[in-house]
């Protein structure tokens, strides 16, 4: 009987585990609801292809510890189907196990599905054999894509309830996004764009996920779609819907980087300005882009010439190391607003203008008032007296009062320590400082002497028809036959004339380089025109276009062109056309045989007796491939190899890809920001940028994953020319670290995980400086800051100061000043 009765609990259990654990998700005008309570939600981009399996529990623990409820990611189409019904899920394409990591984190998730996804990745996010489809028009009222575009959304929502992984299953999921910032661009698309944009409304209910559906950047979202904002501000963002919430999806944490472009930075206390007004303004669901911006591995930059590095100045930086003071920063921002959720979702509002910029907002209930102050003006300091109190609202910043009547945070008072970034070369003393090297050329005698390619045609085709993206190479080959009394080899003004789109143009003739050429970011087509020395007899011209990285935003960005456009002419003087080339023969062919064929990354290649030793090695040469062996760096600090002195190319360790490098191109020396970021006034990706004059990345991250514990072999291949011989590997982690904070909060220090070792300075009062050069100012507390400092934090991994006399001693000469502890420790 007893036996029997267990048995029957357990069917019990059984039946009822999953409406147990199921979450409805549902949304008022307000906020959304969760299990019918409205709840603030605060989220962060994670892109799972840009870090490694490995990495995404610390990454979504430390997003947890920021104050995160929800991990936000797009669905990245290219990843997982590269060949039209050839699917991969494995790796950092594991969609489904991220999604798991973020469940077992206790953290929602945020399923942007798209399956656009833009976000500066390849193609944004499109396969490219979707643009060789037969019939097919991308992003617009076309049955061909659309029936692909369906057939994928309905996998990954097939996938995912498979795995109960919706909200109602048990699952993270809470919201999920059809089509991406389509708004932005429609206009051109005309009626058929309206038209899509409806489809894929009802494509998505159609899919019963449960939960509610987003549109970004659409705001003529039909219903149930709720539209939501991106952008660096979204504080004036209205729904098209009464009964749709205030979502923001994107806010830009910072921006990203650029081959030949300076390096954009995103100042703290503007990013917390920026979700403290939103909240003010009654925003309940915000959405940082990026949290943790990690890397793009391999081939899946987007732009063109988009970085491998996607940092984004994110609260997690590249390797998953806190981003001081941003992330620590938004942290207590976090832990205020969900300590005034109630009142946030429940409370009637109020608005008070004080003029000059000032206004209070006020959320009360019949238990609590919350008050926030923002002061808009961009250089004047607002004092006011509010609820009988005087308070200083720091120009451009916003005060958040739980009670109304204490300020417990400002966005413009960091309290949180910023880090100083170390990278100690090669990790570990025990490491020899120089690596030696084998090297082998590219073989492209085959194609810029043999004339050879796969198939011909008597037109120029654009390169995505023919590569279908499998690579970043493709050649274009033609031969002709010159008499010897042809008037062409007697002209001393002839010149071959490209009209071209290759981000990259390798020229040849007759097995000899003419030359290359690259163009900026600005522009996409480009005339290459040298002086050309041709011979009695069979000619070739072979030309080699490399792409870095394929368009991914804008209207129709699909149709634009990479490759050899045309036409190629032989010109004489003031341009004359003496034979026009486009309409010959021309053979293709795709890669190159070290990379596509040879495969001389892999360990294993069939090919490995083709590299010779270092003994006369050349460097500052094109097309030539380098490898050496390494042991791994000592630790787990994140790793990187720096390439400085490298031309472009790409790298690989163990055989696996770290992505595209190019140090050879620096930015120009003008506009660069050359005092510290002024916070103050709206930001766009132009303000607070450094780096002038030099290479925008020159260290590439070698996930730990990556590497083995005894020899590892690093692959270059060098497409432009460089010299390996100063190529090291080198640790990240943090080296020290300096606050500044006010009088009345409470600061914690640490070495992220690693002991405290010195504090090099200390001052309570009003210590003058910045970090580095910090210096005692006019007045000083009784107590010597930097003695109570050693003794609480020295040999600890972490500390926590009470910043206030009671710690530190009276600082009575300081009269009316707000006073301040200045720290410099050292980790």
């Amino acid at each position: 009987m007893k036996t029997h009765m267990i048995f029957i609990l357990l069917a019990i259990v059984t039946i009822f585990t999953p409406s147990i654990l199921s979450t409805t998700v549902s949304h008022d005008g307000r906020a959304l609801l969760i299990n019918g309570e409205r709840k603030i939600i605060l989220s962060g981009s994670i892109h799972y292809p840009r870090s490694t399996p490995e990495m995404w529990p610390d990454l979504i623990r430390k997003a947890k510890e920021g104050g995160l409820d929800a991990i936000e990611t797009y669905v990245f189409w290219n990843a997982h189907e590269p060949v039209r019904r050839q699917y991969d899920f494995t790796g950092r394409n594991d969609l489904i196990r991220f999604l798991k990591t973020i469940k077992q984190a206790g953290l929602y998730a945020i399923l942007r599905i798209g399956p656009y996804a833009c976000a500066e990745w390849n193609y944004g996010g499109f396969p490219v054999w979707l643009h060789n489809l037969p019939g097919i028009q991308i992003r617009t009222d076309n049955k061909v894509f659309m029936d692909e575009m369906q057939t994928f959304t309905t996998l990954i929502v097939d996938m995912v309830k498979k795995e109960n992984l919706l909200a109602p299953e048990g699952g993270p999921i809470i919201l999920t996004q059809i089509e991406n910032e389509y708004g932005n661009i429609m206009d051109p698309y005309g009626d058929a764009g309206k038209r899509y944009i409806n489809w894929c409304a009802k494509m998505a209910v159609a899919q019963n996920v449960g939960v509610p559906w987003i549109m970004c950047q659409q705001s003529d979202a039909p219903q149930p779609m709720i539209n939501t904002c991106n952008g660096w501000y979204c504080h004036d963002f209205t729904p098209n819907n009464p009964n749709s919430p205030k979502i923001w999806t994107e806010n830009w944490t910072g921006w990203f980087k650029n081959w030949g472009g300076k390096l954009p930075h995103r100042t703290a206390e503007d990013v917390a300005y920026a979700v403290a007004r939103f909240f003010q303004t009654g925003g309940t669901v915000q959405n940082y882009y990026m949290y943790h911006g990690g890397t793009n591995f391999g081939r899946t930059t987007g732009g063109p010439y988009i970085t491998t590095s996607y940092d984004y100045d994110a609260p997690l930086d590249e390797y998953g190391n806190l981003n001081q003071p941003k992330w620590g920063h938004l942290k207590e921002l976090h832990a205020v607003l969900h300590s005034i959720e109630k009142v946030l979702t429940y409370g009637d509002i109020t608005k008070t203008d004080l003029g000059n910029n000032v206004t209070v907002t006020t959320y009360k209930t019949s238990v609590i008032s919350s008050c926030f102050i923002n002061n808009d003006n961009t250089s004047n300091d607002a004092t006011i007296t509010y609820n009988g109190k005087n308070f200083t609202i720091p120009a451009w910043s916003v005060s958040i009062l739980p009670d109304c009547k204490n300020e417990v945070y400002n966005t413009a008072k960091v309290n949180t320590q910023t880090n100083i970034v170390a990278k100690i070369p090669n990790g570990a003393k025990k490491e020899p400082s120089a690596l030696t090297w084998n090297w082998t050329r590219e073989r492209i005698g085959k194609f810029a002497k043999g004339g050879k390619g796969d198939f011909a045609m008597d037109v120029l085709l654009e390169q995505k028809a023919v590569t279908n993206d499998s690579s970043d190479y493709l050649w274009y080959i033609t031969t002709f036959h010159l008499e010897k009394n042809d008037p062409l080899l007697s002209n001393g003004d002839l010149k071959l004339n490209i009209n071209s789109s290759a981000h990259v143009l390798h020229v040849y003739v007759n097995g000899h380089e003419l030359g290359y050429e690259y163009v900026n970011t600005s522009a996409y087509v480009y005339t290459f025109e040298k002086k050309v020395n041709l011979r009695s007899g069979k000619n070739i011209i072979a030309l080699l276009s490399a792409t870095v990285g394929l368009k991914n935003y804008g209207s129709f960005y699909d149709l634009t062109p990479v490759g050899i456009t045309g036409p190629v002419k032989l010109v004489g003087k003031q341009g004359a056309v003496l034979k026009d080339l486009s309409n010959h023969a021309w053979t293709y062919h795709t890669g190159l045989e070290g990379l596509d064929h040879d495969h001389l990354y892999s360990e294993k290649s069939l090919y490995v007796n083709k590299w010779r030793t270092s003994h006369g090695m050349p460097i500052n040469t094109r097309m030539i491939w380098y490898k050496t062996t390494f042991k791994p760096p000592l630790g787990t600090d994140p790793v990187v190899v720096d390439l400085s002195g490298m031309g472009k190319g790409e790298a690989w360790v163990n055989g696996l890809s770290i992505g595209r490098y190019w140090p050879s191109y620096v930015s120009d020396n003008d506009g660069c920001t050359l005092e510290p970021c002024n916070y103050r006034g709206q930001y766009d990706n132009n303000k607070c940028l450094t780096n002038c004059g030099k290479p925008i990345q020159t260290e590439y991250h070698v996930p730990r994953s990556f590497l083995r514990s005894d020899v590892n072999t690093l692959v270059l291949f060098e497409e432009l020319g460089g010299n390996p011989t100063g190529v090291n590997f080198k640790t990240v982690r943090a080296g020290g670290a300096c606050a500044n904070a006010y009088e009345g909060n409470l600061l914690a220090l640490s070495c992220e995980g690693r002991p405290i070792s010195g504090i090099k300075f200390a001052s309570f009062g009003a210590p003058q400086g910045v970090c580095g050069s910090f210096e005692k100012g006019s007045c000083e507390s009784a107590n010597d800051a930097k003695s109570i400092l050693t003794k609480a934090c020295v040999g600890k991994e972490f500390c926590l100061l009470d910043v206030s006399e009671k710690t530190f001693g009276a600082a009575s000469s300081c009269g009316d000043k707000t006073k301040r502890l200045a720290v410099e420790l050292v980790c």
